[in-house]
């Protein structure tokens, strides 16, 4: 057996349960690190690509991109980092480097070839993975090497848009949906020093959530309490995949105020343009970050000490975890741990 083979579990299919499977990745590429994987997060999106629900999977799937790892190889061309080094991976595992949003650092939104960790490329839920070396992304000592792993993508994704907006701790930001994205949000503003708003169809969370850090908990299923929010909002960070009432949720934002998505509703959103004349309001999304802050974002939860809520599983259950997953239950976020020696 040779260094270059890489065992894991994959989906052969579209919705079929995952299995063992292994292949041989080659040579490490010169601009490539290998990362033995120590812990990887499961998120939404994992499941939507190993479902193919965005028409964009390549099988076999080898999901998981929210990696936590040591460095095992470095090609010739990688900088600034070791053999040894505990690192992570997020959702992007390439990017050109030479068009000119990468030019300037703003590599998530690479025009000129960029590779999903997960799709037509080989993820985390593996024993090793292989990724560009400016997308391998440093770990601070002191940050907890278990729960790290969703900051990759859940943490990133409710992160850049508080940089991207420009958010103080004078901003009121509503965060709608308080999943395995919605919490880590909560988490990241109350350390931002922000007034916090939940909306949650789960009331029942209230107390947990003001816990975490909620000033305010409303049900998102109450239209009454919804327009009593008017006008309130600097920011609302909308991390659910279904279709709301808009309309309402653009009048709960402050002049200049923005709805932001993270989550991919399938439906298309009817909203008047009228509703975003008056009040200057838009409408703005993203994906994940760039390497620079994702380097920023793990400095901080270090600095702040701002871990998800994870339930952890061995890799070698990844299929209960998926269910887990898929039926709402994870409280917030599962993280796998490695554990193929034992197989």
């Amino acid at each position: 057996m040779n260094d270059n083979t890489i065992h894991a579990y994959a989906a052969m299919s579209s919705g079929e349960a995952l299995v063992p499977y292994q292949f041989d990745a080659g040579e490490l590429q010169a601009h490539q690190v290998e990362v033995k994987v120590e812990y990887c997060g499961l998120c939404h999106s994992d499941l939507s690509i190993i479902n193919n629900d965005w028409k964009s999977s390549v099988y076999p799937v080898i999901a998981g991109h929210e990696i936590i790892g040591t460095i095992t190889q470095l090609g010739s061309e990688a900088k600034g980092l070791k053999v040894g080094q505990r690192v992570g991976i997020g959702w992007t595992a390439e990017s050109c480097q030479h068009c000119d949003p990468c030019i300037d650092g703003r590599q998530v939104q690479c025009t000129g070839g960029k590779t999903a960790t997960i799709v037509g490329h080989a993820g985390g839920f593996a024993d090793k993975v292989r990724a560009g070396w400016q997308w391998i992304i440093p770990l601070p000592d002191d940050l907890d090497a278990e729960s790290a792993g969703p900051l990759l993508c859940g943490g990133i994704t409710v992160f850049d848009p508080i940089l991207q907006h420009q958010i103080q701790a004078i901003h009121h930001v509503g965060v709608i949906g308080i999943g395995g994205l919605g919490h880590i949000a909560i988490k990241l503003l109350k350390a931002w020093g922000c007034e916090i708003t939940a909306f949650t169809a789960s009331p029942d969370k209230t107390e947990e959530l003001k816990a975490m850090g909620a000033d305010h908990v409303v049900n998102s299923r109450d239209d009454a309490a919804l327009k009593a929010q008017r006008a309130k909002f600097d920011l609302l960070l909308c991390t659910v995949n279904v279709s709301m009432n808009w309309q309402n949720y653009l009048n709960t934002l402050a002049p200049n105020g923005s709805l932001h998505m993270l989550g991919l509703p399938l439906e298309p959103m009817p909203i008047a343009a009228g509703s975003l004349i008056s009040g200057a309001k838009s409408v703005t999304g993203s994906s994940t970050g760039s390497p620079a802050a994702l380097r920023q974002l793990l400095k901080f939860a270090a600095r702040k000490n701002i871990a998800p809520q994870v339930e952890v599983y061995p890799m070698s259950k990844i299929n209960d975890a998926i269910e887990r997953l898929h039926s709402g239950q994870a409280r917030y976020r599962i993280v796998l741990k490695a554990d193929f020696s034992a197989e």
